[in-house]
């Protein structure tokens, strides 16, 4: 790679603009789906370099037939896996550990996310199974950077431009990084690598990366401040019926310490433009998770995150930033703090201070310290520990911290063993005892099998202040088996993937079984983009104490053994209208229960995109029958890749209330712009009086850019 004589002009036009003309190619693309270790049926040129402040990739994706490009979604981190899009991975610390995403597709989006972990355990492709923490891939990072596309009759063309202050990576001259590119053509569900990658992985697993090398990088100088205004309405009927309105300010900062650390700064921190919460319908007895969707909590998210992960969401998160700022489920103002990340000394480095306000009757205030120590070494290889720490700031004041270390040992390229253990203190009114948890796994994954198998324990007063934890007072077995088939010529079939997996809790004090699932399926994928699941579950629940699972019907205490059948279908995901339903039907608890989960896409054009879902049940127990449904609606228009429109409708029956959060949406440059933001919640149940919230926010903010 070479440093640019001419600069490009960035405007997807690739083959027209001279700074591309005479720099090294690279053209040989293998495919992982759908002929794996075959060759790209069409041709791809892939060019790099760079200037004193940016580093530049071009691509063309030459096309046969360009009136078949697919394009499915255009708004930003939309997904890239059925649209006709390009990616690449960059390893810059060349540590097969940490990586930044960027890409695109034919209609000029901006794709970026960050890898940490060595890319393990997951996949970017939702046609694929993941196993593991799924926060070794953080979609929700984003970055300022540049990207155009162009469509012609040769094919398509981007062009990205990336500022070196974007990146993070060590002061040596003349490195060398990793990196992967990956194309796809999604008519073909066709996806190919520059450095080959085997079914079992994705773009993230920087272990098969490539290598570039003579990249000079400039000295790291980087101060970037984000100032907001804000004007805020909300109207309240109800019980109690009031109006409020609200100007405020705020403002984050990005200092470039060196060119492997980095401090973010935040003051009067506000996350009004945030899309709401998805509803959820909880059937069970345990604590319901909620992801993170606040930006600056999700960048280097990776690094922070230690405990137990499984396929449905965490059971243990040692740190769990929703903590921050939403109190029972209560909003509270964050006064402001700080965040360092980074590389000190070969070891990654993580330090973060908050605090909140204080509101009446809600919170007098809290301050949330933590602290991270990671060491990366080859071969998916690591160790580290975390502290945290939350300080009560009332009169009344309390103090929680938290003591974890984790580690992977990775064994060939295959096997990973990964361990966790951590304490905390004790709540006030209890001995200092059982405030303990640890988990012990192995994996090995390769071409035909992916093997899982895992223990864990969590003692019944283990209580992380900042973490989030499902249930307490258990031990935990869990193991997977999963195979990948490729038949040659067998009905059209793409891959089979028969697999088993079971998990069970017992309580530590007696053994009693809380929960066993022993899930027996095969997914069977189409090379026409038709997938069918058939699966059965024998399931067993253990309930010590009667609980409401709805209002006014209480499962009774018992053991109850069920099974059930579990279907799934989706029609072909790249075609303007697709259709995904998974079905369950058999026993649960003392009764049976009919569950069907409806997803149904249609795509106008490139601009108008729209997503329906109904999750629904139909149980009947002798205790009582009920049914539930919850209906979620979100609609996108968008009018350029940076400026669109969107909206997400929720109606739960539980509940009897209707939600909408609608957005605009004027990108500057990732987070920064301006927001239009309108929300509504309509109770409907009269409970105690029909009520309603509405609110308006308008929020802008812009990205000074002080050195550059």
């Amino acid at each position: 790679m070479s440093e640019a004589k001419i600069l490009p002009t960035i405007d997807g036009d690739v083959i027209n603009d001279k700074a591309w003309e005479g720099l090294s190619t690279i053209k040989t693309f293998t495919q992982k789906s759908p002929d794996e270790g075959n060759l790209s049926t069409e041709k791809t040129i892939v060019k790099i370099m760079y200037s004193e402040q940016t580093f530049y990739v071009s691509v063309v994706c030459y096309d046969s037939d360009p009136n078949k490009i697919v394009i499915t979604d255009t708004r930003r981190d939309a997904p890239l896996d059925n649209t006709d899009s390009f990616m690449f991975v960059l390893d810059t610390y060349k540590d097969q550990q940490n990586g930044f995403v960027f890409g695109t597709n034919a209609g000029g989006i901006e794709y970026d996310a960050q890898v940490s972990g060595g890319g393990e355990g997951m996949s970017i492709s939702s046609t694929r199974q993941s196993v593991g923490i799924g926060a070794n891939f953080n979609i929700n990072w984003d970055a300022a950077w540049e990207v155009k596309t162009k469509i012609g009759d040769f094919g398509w063309s981007a062009e990205f431009a990336i500022p070196f202050k974007t990146l993070r990576f060590s002061n040596n001259k003349n490195q060398s990084w990793g990196a992967n590119f990956q194309r796809t053509i999604a008519r073909r569900s066709e996806h190919v690598f520059w450095s080959p990658i085997p079914r079992q992985f994705s773009l993230n697993r920087l272990a098969l990366a490539g290598i570039i090398t003579g990249i000079n990088v400039p000295s790291s100088r980087n101060l970037k401040v984000m100032p907001y205004v804000l004007s805020d309405k909300n109207d309240v009927k109800g019980e109690d019926s009031f109006s409020t309105s609200n100007n405020d300010f705020g403002l984050d900062a990005k200092v470039g310490v060196t060119s492997s650390l980095t401090l973010d700064l935040t003051y009067n921190t506000d996350f009004a433009q945030v899309e709401a919460d998805e509803q959820q319908i909880n059937l069970d007895r345990f604590s319901l998770f909620f992801p993170e969707k606040r930006g600056f909590f999700l960048e280097n998210a990776g690094l922070f995150s230690a405990g137990e992960n499984t396929y449905y969401g965490p059971d243990i998160e040692m740190f769990f930033s929703r903590r921050i700022g939403i109190v029972n489920g209560k909003q509270v103002p964050i006064l402001g703090g700080g965040r360092l990340t980074g590389n000190i000394g070969g070891m990654k480095v993580g330090a973060l201070n908050m605090s909140t306000k204080k509101v009446k009757d809600i919170s007098d205030g809290d301050n949330y310290s933590i602290l991270r120590l990671r060491k990366e070494l080859p071969n998916r290889t690591h160790f580290g520990a975390m502290v945290t720490n939350r300080q009560g700031l009332g009169e009344n004041g309390y103090t929680n911290s938290s003591y974890s270390f984790d580690g992977a040992l990775g064994i060939g390229e295959t096997i990973q063993l990964t361990a966790f253990a951590a304490t905390t203190d004790p709540a006030q009114d209890v001995e200092n005892k059982k405030t303990y948890a640890y988990v012990l796994e192995a994996n090995r994954n390769t071409q035909a099998f992916t093997n899982q198998i895992r223990y864990s324990e969590v003692g019944e007063n283990f209580n992380p202040g900042m973490g989030f934890v499902k249930r307490v007072g258990y031990r935990k077995v869990l193991f997977r088996i999963l195979n990948r088939t490729r038949p040659k010529d067998l009905f059209g079939l793409l891959e089979i993937r028969p697999h088993i997996t079971y998990w069970g809790y017992w309580k530590l004090n007696d053994g009693f079984q809380q929960t066993g699932f022993l899930h027996i399926d095969s997914h069977w994928e189409f090379r026409n983009g038709f997938r069918i699941d058939t699966g059965i579950n024998f399931t067993k629940e253990g309930v010590e104490e009667g609980f409401p699972i709805v209002t006014d019907i209480l499962v009774p205490k018992g053991t109850y053994n069920n099974k059930e059948l579990h279907i799934r279908t989706n029609s072909n995901l790249t075609k303007p209208f697709s259709i995904i339903i998974v079905n369950k039907i058999g026993g649960f608890f003392s009764g049976d229960r009919k569950n069907t989960d409806t997803t149904l896409r249609y795509r106008f054009g490139d601009r108008f995109t729209s997503e329906l879902i109904s999750k629904y049940n139909d149980v009947n127990l002798p205790e009582g029958n009920f049914i539930t449904h919850l209906v979620r609606s979100r609609l996108t228009y968008a009018i350029t890749p940076k400026i669109y429109i969107q909206s997400l409708l929720q109606y739960n029956n539980q509940s009897d209330q209707w939600s909408m959060n609608w957005r605009f949406i004027w990108q500057q440059s990732a987070a920064t712009g301006l927001y239009l933001v309108y929300n509504q919640i309509q109770d409907y149940d009269g409970i105690p009086i029909h009520n309603s919230t509405k609110s308006f926010a308008l929020k802008y903010s812009y990205l000074f850019d002080v050195i550059n």
